[in-house]
């Protein structure tokens, strides 16, 4: 961006977007406590419990995201029959998302991921999922839906959130991007590593590093443009955006060599959910008509935002808005999540 102004005004246009995110939902848990004395019973701390709050989590951080960002979102994925999955339908209606897309199967749990933490340190982790494939009926329901508000022009963009938990699959993305490629629409794919082949046809795909190398199955020595090459002839998107952690993002292009953009994160506390905050911000960025070089510079910026928050966190249009105003990198905000986490 060669003007601040440029991008507070690609921003103010997130409000006009209207973004489908089709993968797997989640719910972040977080047991919140500080540790005064180890266990007499191992050689592990006691946590004294202080408090618990949730907050969406994995393809439904997402669609929070492009809530707070200004966007509008439909979600689609799959939940099972237990209070995990009416939380995160409660979350969703919180952030005026409807969960009519949302289906149930009764015969999974709903994925979820709870933490301890003691201070600002995380303890542990907890996971309870399931990571067979759901039943065929439910992913061709599933598709049909979103083909359908395709068709139909009710949306402007589509991200896929694969984290390999068992709901998107080859054949399912295949058929929603030729869909969506034939009404002129971004796709964007967060993808998982070893869980799909390649698919081509995407606007932008954005792995992390650690999963970028293991997409192309090059050694962690790899150079970054070597890495770029592999993953670009393999998925021929049209942009892979690869975040370097604390080094910033890399956009990468065929035929050109990477634009590394440093990191603005002045603090990190928590990289939990940053990466559901670049897809979102990139895709909208991209969708209101920004440069692939506007949008990674967005989406850097915004990721600078979340990782100074405690826990799985999104940015608002006001807090973007603001540290694009802001000469100093930095962030501010409270702690995030659905009480407010």
């Amino acid at each position: 961006m060669t003007e601040t102004g440029n991008g507070r005004e690609l921003v103010r246009r997130f409000s006009g977007c209207r973004v489908a995110v089709i993968g797997d939902l989640m719910l972040d848990e977080y047991i919140w406590g500080r540790v005064s004395r180890i266990s007499p019973e191992a050689p592990v701390p006691v946590v004294q419990t202080e408090r618990y709050s949730c907050c969406l989590g994995g393809a439904a951080n997402t669609v929070r995201n492009i809530v707070t960002l200004g966007g509008e979102c439909v979600a689609f994925g799959l939940t099972g029959d237990d209070p995990e999955g009416l939380l995160i339908r409660k979350h969703l209606a919180a952030y005026g998302v409807s969960d009519r897309f949302v289906l149930c199967d009764p015969q999974r749990p709903t994925t979820s991921k709870r933490r301890i933490v003691a201070g600002t340190q995380q303890l542990l982790r907890v996971d309870h999922e399931e990571l067979s494939d759901p039943p065929a009926a439910l992913r061709r329901k599933l598709a049909d839906a979103l083909i359908g508000e395709i068709e139909q022009n009710r949306v402007q963009a589509v991200i896929f959130e694969d984290y390999g938990k068992g709901l998107l699959s080859g054949p399912l993305i295949r058929r929603i991007l030729e869909a969506a490629n034939r009404h002129g629409l971004i796709t964007a794919l967060d993808p998982k590593p070893g869980h799909l082949r390649p698919v081509p046809g995407l606007t932008v795909i954005k792995p992390n590093r650690q999963e970028a190398l293991a997409m192309t199955g090059l050694p962690a020595s790899s150079p970054l443009p070597r890495v770029a090459e592999k993953f670009l002839a393999a998925w021929q998107p049209k942009y892979l955006l690869i975040s370097l952690s604390a080094e910033g993002m890399a956009l990468c292009r065929p035929g050109q060599l990477p634009d590394v953009i440093p990191t603005e994160a002045h603090e990190v506390f928590d990289v939990s959910g940053a990466g559901d905050t670049v897809t979102a911000t990139f895709t909208l960025a991209l969708t209101v008509g920004a440069s692939a070089e506007q949008a990674a510079k967005l989406a850097n910026a915004a990721a600078g935002v979340v990782v100074a928050k405690l826990g799985t966190a999104t940015v608002s249009a006001a807090e973007l808005q603001e540290k694009l105003s802001s000469p100093l990198p930095g962030a501010g905000g409270t702690q995030e999540g659905d009480e407010r986490l």
